[in-house]
């Protein structure tokens, strides 16, 4: 729902006085053209006509953004092991077990050969196949060689540790690792292997067991050692576990599903470390898809989806594919994360429950446009979206949403709350959107929109510190939005605000003061705002805005105090996308008019240049 626009309710009547303008008051509140005009009939300082109406991308920042694959090692990749028994995860290090015998398989063809067994551990071979059963505790597995028809599958009432030394498994009816124990397994890929599952176009699984992915496990699976591995899944998913699944650092793991979710678990799913690329192309297919929730620490995850969207009779719901499904929740505290969804609905990170970025770094693109069953059932595509809360401590955050309506960079169905970090946002609709209130309390924000709000809450909206670059559609939306019958409130950080001819007069109280002002200014100018004897704040323009209507709020602003505006400054120093807090300006290029700073409560009128709407 597009609501109204706030740029200019914290205002009471502010108009810039253009001195070498003609004035003609139209009654509408804004100055027309002739007004902006010079006598010459030229904007002044290089003012000129902007893409009004129109869905431009020109000035987008985040236009070469890029996600591919990439299965190199990371030069840097480290982790804390746990040393406190009472630590909820110091079993699942391996470090802290112990396993005092040892059977390996050899595969060659359609043959495998296992060593001799300890007392306890009993083993099936037919061709290539093998089947264990162990009762005892204490029992690494190590498998190498290849087969084209073969397979291992274990039955275990305790613990135990898989080692991958250099093995390469083709199982034609079904996975080539079938774990059927609900115990820990500590899969190990050995230093310097390379190893490969595959799993066949049909699974012929007995009717009392569970087969559901090529590797599988009805328990617990840690990923460990620094050797690689590549999944495909050709019937079913790639990873799975009925459990929970945990990825440390070290490991090279690579997943392709053309059926199935690249990863699937029924807990939960930690990636502390490693490089996992999955490459997922089923429809409504998920990279990462658990009941539980996501936690990132570290490594270097890739995924990329390509499926389209579809219908879910038992749900009577629509589903479109997305690099992370949790029906929990999703927290990133480091690493990187690296997302890219290409069909229609396509989502990059999607949960049920609270998101929570701590730190790290994240980059989500989504190219599709809304996938459509029927007039009130569809999938928009989403760059991150949770059913609750967003909350945002830090990181660096960047998402590119260009497929279409409906496209959207950062959503919340509940709150959201930004504290910290940097978020890079360009989109089709909204950049930011929550369905409760918003709360900006510190961080760097860039957010570009093509054809929608830059910032959009529709509840109140709370700016209280951070650096604020929010651009809104050229067109006839905003900037800043905050719903019908709700407030704008402003009482910290450094702001600019840029968007189409849209406002509105919801009632706002600020604490901090701002001006605001309507004017056509064409990409190629940097505008500055001074005091007389400072330059407050600079901004280089890279779109142009016809009519565009603007809103600047600084701590450095005063209370009533005069300010006049500049286009065609010449500037430099530090910059956040072409904002200046700090700038040295050099030559502040054409004076436009002047400015008043004010905080106004509710019901004030706006004013454009010379003259305001009563």
């Amino acid at each position: 729902m597009r609501n109204r626009c706030i740029y200019l309710a914290m205002m009471a009547v502010v108009a810039i006085v253009a001195t070498c303008c003609s004035v003609e008051d139209d009654n509408s509140g804004y100055p027309s053209m002739s007004e902006m005009m010079g006598p010459n009939g030229q904007m002044p300082g290089g003012m000129g006509p902007g893409g009004m109406g129109q869905s431009d991308t020109n000035g987008n920042d985040l236009q070469d953004l890029d996600i591919s694959l990439d299965r190199t090692p990371l030069s840097s990749d480290t982790e804390t092991i746990p040393t406190d028994e009472n630590d909820e995860s110091y079993e699942d290090y391996v470090e802290h077990s112990s396993f005092s015998e040892t059977v390996s398989i050899e595969y060659a063809d359609d043959k495998a050969t296992v060593s001799t067994l300890p007392e306890g551990v009993e083993a099936t071979v037919d061709g290539a196949g093998v089947i264990i059963n162990s009762t005892i505790k204490g029992v690494a597995y190590e498998l190498k060689g290849s087969s084209s028809n073969g397979y291992f599958k274990i039955y275990s009432e305790k613990k135990f540790r898989l080692t991958l030394n250099g093995v390469s498994l083709t199982n034609p009816s079904g996975a080539p690792i079938n774990i059927q124990s609900g115990k820990r397994a500590f899969v190990t890929l050995a230093d310097g292997t390379s190893n490969s599952l595959t799993d066949g176009t049909s699974y012929n699984t007995p009717d009392d067991e569970d087969e559901k992915g090529t590797l599988f496990s009805e328990g617990q699976l840690i990923f460990n050692g620094k050797g690689s591995l590549e999944v495909t899944g050709n019937k079913k998913h790639g990873i799975v576990s009925d459990d929970y699944i945990r990825f440390r650092t070290g490991t090279n793991i690579y997943i392709t599903a053309s059926n199935g979710h690249g990863v699937k678990s029924n807990d939960y799913v930690v990636i502390g470390g490693g490089v996992l690329n999955i490459e997922v192309s089923g429809t409504a297919k998920k990279g990462i898809s658990t009941d539980g929730y996501v936690l990132v620490s570290g490594g270097r995850t890739t995924i990329v989806t390509s499926g389209e969207g579809e219908y879910d009779e038992d749900e009577n719901d629509v589903s479109g594919a997305a690099g992370i499904k949790a029906d929990g929740y999703f927290q990133m505290d480091g690493g990187q994360l690296n997302v890219k969804s290409t069909g229609a609905g396509g989502k990059g990170i999607n949960t049920d429950g609270e998101i929570i970025i701590n730190d790290g770094d994240i980059q989500v693109i989504t190219t599709g446009q809304t996938f459509t069953y029927s007039s009130d059932l569809d999938s928009k595509a989403k760059g991150i979206k949770s059913d609750t809360d967003v909350t945002i401590n830090g990181g660096t955050i960047k998402i590119k949403t260009m497929g279409g309506e409906g496209s959207e960079g950062l959503e919340a169905k509940g709150v959201m709350n930004i504290n910290d970090g940097e978020i890079e946002i360009a989109s089709y609709d909204d950049c930011i959107n929550s369905a409760g209130d918003m709360i900006i309390s510190g961080g760097y924000i860039y957010a570009f929109a093509t054809n929608n709000d830059a910032i959009d809450s529709n509840g109140d909206l709370y700016i209280k510190g951070g650096v604020i670059v929010a651009l809104g559609s050229s067109g006839a939306e905003c900037a800043i939005d905050a719903a019908e019958g709700k407030n704008l409130y402003i009482s910290g950080g450094t702001v600019i605000g840029i968007g189409g001819s849209n406002a509105s007069y919801p009632a706002s109280s600020s604490s901090q003061m701002s001006v605001a002002f309507q004017a056509s200014i064409s990409s190629g100018n940097t505008l500055t705002i001074s005091d007389g004897s400072n330059a407050i704040m600079s901004f280089a323009m890279k779109r142009s805005y016809q009519s565009g209507l603007y809103l600047i709020s600084s701590p450095d602003l005063k209370d009533g105090s005069s300010y006049a505006v500049y286009a065609g400054s010449t500037v430099s120093g530090d910059n956040w996308h072409g904002l200046y807090t700090n700038p040295t300006v050099s030559n502040l290029g054409s004076e436009l008019g002047s400015v008043t700073a004010q905080a106004t409560a509710g019901g004030n009128s706006m004013g454009g240049m010379q003259g305001g709407r009563p």
